[in-house]
């Protein structure tokens, strides 16, 4: 293909791009599409000859947008929101042209360096400790992984390394398998599967500790888990502190898990993958008290920051233990300048890594932190204008505290009547919205996700709610 075909087709792209973005309120939330429905669209084999460009952008509408769902629809209102921005989109097409694999400096210098910086600036922005930062020519520095999950195994198998030294020093006569059949990990039963998830591919054994009536993960809790493991032979080496869950973005009670963790010599990890990005505002900050305790940190730029994933930003107070466990170094990886910044192959599960930190780079640039920080308190005003039709509305009930951009309600009444309320919005096709459960109660959440997401979105959404919970309500009553 020669650069001129490049230049038209992506000038194409870039249009299409535009247009779909820009139009994305006319197009259904929902496919409706059935498993499978995309194999007899293609053909059952690669062509031998290259297909006309006009006839693959002909196909994106036929084969492919049938089959999408609209994350960034206005009306999208599942999960936790996924980033997108003109400036990031951008910056992939720069790093898709690069093309460099920066798995050390010398693979290529401004891969890295630029992600040192970038990771100090967002440090900053959060106002973390000084001890996360790289500028402070401390230990400690941040990366960016693909994940908030990859995150959290990297954080354990740090602690594990480190907890694994420690016991040897202690236990000369105990080898690996045993020190590591008695290490114990500890999180909030509200954590992230990927928590579990982690225990799982670390070889460790994981305890999820019950949640208070707030949902949040206690202090005393985590002291009194500690010390039965301890009296039954078992080593604590980690815990997971979870600043704004998946199921009803409550956060666990970090200036009481803090100390427990420093006084026990435990790893402490704190995954904000969601919340994390409010913290650029300062009236949220209050949410991270208890930070300083912290070995690592983690919060999703690309979840509710603008920056299109993958871009998962981690912090680590002294990640010399991350080094230790990942490190591998054969000859032809080496070079003269090892040690003076970091080869981020060492802080990472996979060895390639791509120019993640120039959408960073381009957004903060582009957008300015006031801007970002408009975009978030936008959101969350926009969370409450949603809990304040909920509350005007008696047969509604919220499930939890509305802290930023999630409202967790629920029909009164029985978990079937919401499940069946919720079948119903989703195959309405005008909205998106997934539930959760905790205990015995069967809930529905709903996430300002959208960039694009303005007033007359939410209160669409939610007459679309209302109307449908009239039908559901209706076939309810008795006799009918």
């Amino acid at each position: 293909m020669e650069c001129k075909q490049f230049r038209e087709f992506a000038k194409d792209m870039v249009d299409y791009i535009g247009d779909y973005l820009e139009n994305i309120r006319d197009r259904r939330v929902l496919p409706t599409v059935e498993p499978g429905y995309l194999r007899p669209l293609l053909p059952e084999e690669a062509p031998e000859n290259p297909d006309k460009w006009q006839d693959v952008m002909a196909d994106i509408e036929k084969v492919i947008m049938p089959g999408v769902t609209h994350w960034h629809s206005p009306r999208f209102h599942a999960y936790f929101p996924t980033a997108n921005s003109y400036p990031a989109i951008v910056a992939d097409m720069l790093s898709s042209g690069i093309a460099c694999i920066g798995f050390s400096w010398i693979a290529s210098p401004a891969c890295t360096e630029l992600e040192v910086v970038m990771m100090d600036w967002l440090g900053k922005m959060l106002e973390l400790p000084k001890e996360f930062l790289a500028s402070t020519n401390g230990k400690g520095g941040g990366i960016i992984q693909g994940t908030a999950s990859e995150a959290t195994l990297v954080a354990l198998l740090g602690a594990k390394a480190k907890a694994v030294l420690r016991a040897k020093q202690e236990h000369p006569e105990w080898n690996d398998v045993t020190i590591i059949s008695k290490l114990v990990g500890y999180a909030s039963n509200q954590a992230h599967s990927s928590v579990e998830r982690a225990g799982l591919l670390g070889g460790v054994k994981l305890r999820l500790l019950p949640a208070d009536e707030k949902l949040r993960l206690r202090g005393d809790t985590l002291q009194k888990a500690i010390q039965e493991d301890r009296h039954n032979g078992l080593i604590p080496f980690y815990a997971v502190a979870t600043l704004g869950t998946t199921n009803a973005c409550s956060f666990d009670s970090l200036d009481e898990l803090g100390p427990v963790c420093n006084e026990e010599s435990v790893w402490l990890h704190v995954d904000a993958a969601y919340a994390g990005s409010a913290f650029i505002c300062p009236e949220f900050r209050y949410l991270m008290t208890g930070i300083e305790h912290a070995d690592s940190f983690n919060f999703n730029p690309h979840k509710w920051m603008l920056v299109n994933f993958d871009c998962s930003a981690m912090w680590l107070k002294d990640p010399t233990y991350v080094v230790n466990a990942f490190n591998v170094d054969p000859l032809y990886l080496k070079h003269d300048q090892q040690g003076v910044l970091p080869d981020y192959r060492h802080w990472q599960i996979p060895l390639g890594r791509r120019f993640r930190a120039l959408k960073l780079w381009f957004v903060l640039r582009l957008y300015g932190v006031r801007n970002l920080q408009a975009f978030i308190r936008k959101h969350v005003a926009l969370a409450h204008e949603f809990e304040d039709l909920v509350r005007q509305d008696n047969r509604f009930e919220i499930f939890s505290e509305v802290v930023l951009g999630l409202v967790c309600f629920r029909l009164k009444g029985s978990n079937e009547r919401n499940e069946i309320l919720l079948k119903r919005i989703n195959g309405h096709g005008v909205i998106h919205l997934v539930p959760s459960k905790i205990g015995d109660t069967y809930f529905l959440r709903l996430a300002i996700c959208s960039r694009f997401t303005e007033s007359q979105d939410i209160q669409l959404s939610w007459n679309e709610i209302r109307t449908l919970a009239d039908d559901v309500l209706a076939e309810d009553q008795p006799g009918k």
